[in-house]
């Protein structure tokens, strides 16, 4: 770095559990100013589609946030946040904002019941506002249902042998017999692009409900129910839009919500890290950053192979720029990210403690872990 006036690009995602994107940037920020009071902080929040996906793109690109009524997974009225990009032409929605399992208690989960029907009415909310493009992020479900309740809040229903219409939730679609109606006409122009990081099938032991199942209450026979559920709902579906879903790549993302985002709307999934990084306008900002400060609460394995972390990591090195991460905390694998451009990694812990008062006390802790990294990085221009 030159011996000038600092100029650092901070892009962490959130610590979950304990402090947003746009919290975790705001402790870098200050944290590196104990040091350098100075310094020119470019706070850019990042998110990988899940929750604080809206607030990361809307606040990144100074656009605009909006509130509308939808249902929760369990059919209770909420509002849920959405947004309008700064381009003012793309929207923004996040399934975990209607159809998240932080919605519920522990006691509430049952995949079984749940249903998408709340983030089928944000996603027409965001076409009804005129936008030309929706970006779906589908992370933190508490779903199983491959996007039924999705369509229904967009114009179809489903009907069981006799004629009647199936209840919510993933275990009703074992009666599927027939599909009956057609996408909402608002939402033929936006184009729909999801930001999805998995690549799992719909169904089998690679598929939704053998996968994700048990973060949302399934037991192994729910599992196993669920499965054949949505079996009897890819047989239907398919013959319903002409055309295979079951086995494309994160068709199985958010409980099969990326099933059935790609049959009733002809949703394009692409990498979240990408698809955020591009919104976000992240090689533009890249090119005035002398350094990059990312973070996340934990790097492991999974941070080294199609998550945020590396991304930002790969672009930022292939620029030539060091890049630091301040996370919580490391697991196996996380060693991999070295190999791909990761400069240094600082943990905000500075001693023993319990992960219930590091997640407490996790805004002072990243200011001090900020503060220790601009002290490292003052003695190496030193040196330089």
């Amino acid at each position: 770095m030159p011996a000038a006036i600092p100029r650092v690009l901070i892009a962490p995602q959130s610590f979950k559990g304990s402090l947003d994107a746009v919290a975790v940037a705001g402790a870098i920020a200050r944290g590196l100013r104990r040091v350098w009071p100075n310094a020119v902080c470019d706070e850019l929040p990042l998110a990988d589609g899940g929750e604080g996906t809206v607030r990361a793109l809307v606040r990144a690109t100074k656009g605009k946030l909006r509130r509308t009524l939808v249902h929760d997974p369990l059919g209770r009225e909420i509002e849920a946040e959405w947004g309008i990009l700064g381009d003012g032409t793309t929207a923004v929605v996040e399934m975990a904002a209607a159809s998240g399992l932080p919605l519920l208690l522990p006691s509430e989960r049952d995949p079984r019941i749940t249903s998408t029907r709340g983030t089928g009415e944000l996603i027409l909310a965001a076409a009804v506002s005129g936008a030309h493009r929706i970006v779906i992020g589908i992370g933190g479900s508490a779903t199983n249902d491959g996007g039924a309740g999705m369509a229904r809040a967009l114009g179809y229903r489903f009907l069981d042998a006799a004629g009647d219409e199936l209840p919510e939730g993933g275990a009703a679609l074992a009666r599927l017999h027939r599909i009956d109606g057609q996408t909402d006409t608002r939402l033929i122009r936006p184009a729909i692009e999801v930001a999805c990081d998995v690549r799992n099938p719909l169904l089998g032991p690679e598929g939704a409900s053998a996968v994700y199942g048990p973060q949302k209450g399934a037991t192994p026979e729910m599992v196993a129910e669920l499965d054949r559920a949505l079996e009897r709902y890819a047989g239907v579906v398919e013959r319903f839009v002409g055309r295979n879903v079951r086995d494309v790549p994160g068709a199985g993302a958010a409980g099969g919500l990326g099933a059935g985002l790609i049959a009733f709307l002809d949703a394009h999934l692409r990498s979240g890290a990408e698809l955020v990084l591009e919104a976000t306008g992240f090689d533009e900002r890249l090119a005035h950053a002398d350094l990059v400060i990312t973070g996340e609460g934990r790097l492991d394995q999974q941070s080294a192979y199609g998550k945020l972390t590396q991304a930002v990591t790969k672009r930022a090195a292939a620029k030539g720029r060091p890049v630091i991460a301040i996370v919580g905390g490391t697991g196996e694998g996380h060693e991999a990210l070295f190999e791909q451009g990761l400069t240094a990694i600082e943990p905000t812990s500075d001693g023993p403690m319990s992960l219930g008062d590091a997640m407490a006390h996790a805004d002072a802790l990243i200011q001090a872990a900020a503060e220790r990294v601009a002290r490292i990085v003052q003695v190496g221009r030193q040196l330089g």
